[in-house]
């Protein structure tokens, strides 16, 4: 697919008024705008601190959700927090199990089995909480959807109180407090946490009605960032300075599980990078292959001997999980090109045999190869069960909406979403998500790369690295950025990895400048040695050389004109 290069324009008055106004270079000026931080926000953006956090209680129903919190504690009741199995609800679990345990609650936790519970709260769960005599159920990460099911914990003693960050439907649970900022009646003025971060703002108020020292809860931002980063949540505002913030506490972690898992990796660096690519997959991997409770288990071990071998039990499963995640994309693909799929607006498939832990993974990079929405669904337990992902521009969750009478159940964000439906109702629901997403997308479109802004020989030094290094952490709205660098000649060009990727030796002036496209080896032949090619790419140093040397990583090239 050949892909459009968007290169942002700039108002150069207004670029030289904000380097003017906060002492900042041009392009750092033109990179914060292209990420759209407002004037107004720049110095919050560059300079936001841990007292910028804003006050938990502005959250509707925090102080119902802190006051019957507390009560349980007075009257010793036994509290079950109730999860989910992604890293966004491991590190929930985690932060405030740890929280309630250090205040002196009765306090355990509930982590339904992805492959035979599925997402979310369900009746058989919530008996079996009551059996163990639990009064207080608090759920993290999820919830929000639980209409029948807090009315049927209701019916059997159970109290609930939801935390959550999913998209709201008009018509909320029965619950005692729903501490959820995208409620429509929330005035709070941030909206985009994790379920995580909706956590960390709940022991924060926890802490603040028993007037604990700051550090009662703060100690746990290394995790919070992890779970932040890891779901794939705007990095702006307080998800920004959680996740600063929760980076540098992690490089001297004293949660001694975490500690081990970081050891067993290869990064150099403790980042963003890092977690998404590092401990977030091993993270998941655990729910994903039906163990999420490995990976809370981790979080919480307290003997440095036993985290060793349970952060090696999740470098195993996360190799296990690579394994049936290429053998499903292979499958995928091959499906897709013997029915055609790839002509549609979308793509639905399903095969009963395929892992439901994996079929998201392989969903997102589905999309990132035909750039449009994917579901995949598979078979669990008799129950037909989905996960899909589509690009920036189509709300998933939107799209589900209007596809509703063919499902059972669905939840979810923009980009993602899972979903249950009996299977005779695929076809019918396949050709209704095909058609909705007809209405909101041109059939013919094309991936888009969205380029910060253009640059020359003359930017490749140190201040320029300076001013991509105060944009970190990078994520979802603060992606690393990418330049626009013209007439440039190539004068080598190698595979790398069995010819995976692409090394070009490029030259400007007398100037010679490596660059490295990975994944893009199969695009050898549309080049040859003394072409002049533009390329969008990164720009990052190379740390394998000594003296160190910038290095191009090139997202996509094209000949000169």
């Amino acid at each position: 697919m050949q892909k459009v290069w968007n290169v942002n324009n700039y108002d150069e008055i207004e670029i030289k008024e904000i380097s003017k106004k906060y002492n900042i270079s041009e392009i750092l000026a033109k990179l914060l705008i292209s990420r759209n931080i407002k004037c107004e926000d720049i110095d919050n953006f560059l300079n936001g601190n841990l007292s910028d956090i804003k006050d938990p209680f502005e959250i509707k129903d925090m102080e119902k959700l802190v006051n019957r919190v507390k009560d349980a504690i007075d009257n010793k009741e036994k509290i079950c927090i109730y999860g989910d199995y992604d890293v966004d609800g491991i590190t929930s679990i985690t932060i405030m199990y740890q929280f309630l345990t250090n205040l002196g609650a009765d306090v355990e936790y509930y982590l339904p089995d992805r492959l035979i519970e599925g997402y979310g709260v369900n009746n058989k769960a919530l008996d079996e909480i009551k059996s163990r005599n639990c009064t207080l159920v608090i759920t993290v990460d999820c919830g929000i959807t639980a209409i029948e099911e807090t009315s049927y914990a209701k019916s059997i003693g159970l109290d609930m109180c939801i935390t959550d960050h999913h998209e709201c439907s008009d018509i909320l649970p029965d619950a005692i407090a729903i501490v959820n900022p995208k409620r429509k009646d929330d005035t709070s003025s941030f909206k985009m946490h994790a379920g995580v971060g909706v956590a960390f703002k709940c022991i924060m108020a926890i802490a603040k009605k028993y007037m604990l020292p700051e550090e009662s809860y703060l100690k746990y931002l290394d995790i919070v960032a992890i779970g932040t980063i890891s779901d794939i949540v705007p990095l702006l505002d307080e998800n920004r300075i959680i996740s600063k913030y929760g980076l540098e506490k992690m490089k001297h972690t004293e949660n001694i599980g975490l500690k081990a898992l970081l050891e067993i990796l290869s990064f150099k660096d403790i980042d963003s990078t890092m977690v998404s690519f590092g401990v977030a997959p091993r993270i998941n991997a655990c729910g994903r292959m039906g163990k999420a409770g490995v990976a809370v288990k981790l979080l919480l071990e307290k003997d440095e001997n036993m985290a060793k071998e349970i952060a090696k039990t999740l470098d195993s499963l996360n190799v296990q999980r690579q394994e049936v995640e290429r053998e499903i994309f292979d499958e995928a693909i091959s499906m897709i090109e013997s029915q055609k799929l790839d002509k549609k607006s979308s793509i639905v498939l399903y095969n009963e045999n395929w892992h439901n832990g994996v079929i998201g993974i392989v969903a997102s990079r589905l999309v990132n190869l035909y750039y449009k929405p994917v579901i995949l669904l598979t078979k669990e337990q008799g129950i037909i069960r989905g996960s899909g992902r589509c690009q920036v521009g189509v709300s998933l969750y939107d799209s589900l909406t209007k596809c509703k009478d063919f499902l059972i159940q669905f939840g979810g964000h923009e980009l993602a979403a899972g979903l249950s439906i009996e299977e005779d109702c695929i076809p019918a629901f396949s050709n209704k998500f095909n058609e909705v997403i007809e209405e909101v997308i041109d059939k013919n479109i094309e991936q888009v790369i969205d380029i910060d802004t253009e640059i020359n020989l003359k930017y490749l030094n140190t201040k320029l690295l300076k001013d991509i290094y105060i944009l970190r952490p990078y994520g979802q709205s603060n992606k690393l950025p990418i330049f626009l660098y013209r007439d440039l000649k190539v004068t080598a060009i190698r595979t790398l990895k069995e010819d995976k990727h692409l090394k070009l030796t490029l030259k400007d002036n007398k100037f010679l400048i490596e660059g490295l496209a990975f994944s893009q080896g199969q695009r050898r032949d549309e080049i040859k040695i003394g072409d002049k090619i533009d390329i969008a790419c990164n720009v990052e140093v190379n740390t394998y050389n000594t003296p160190k040397t910038i290095q191009l990583i090139i997202q996509d090239f094209k000949k000169s004109v």
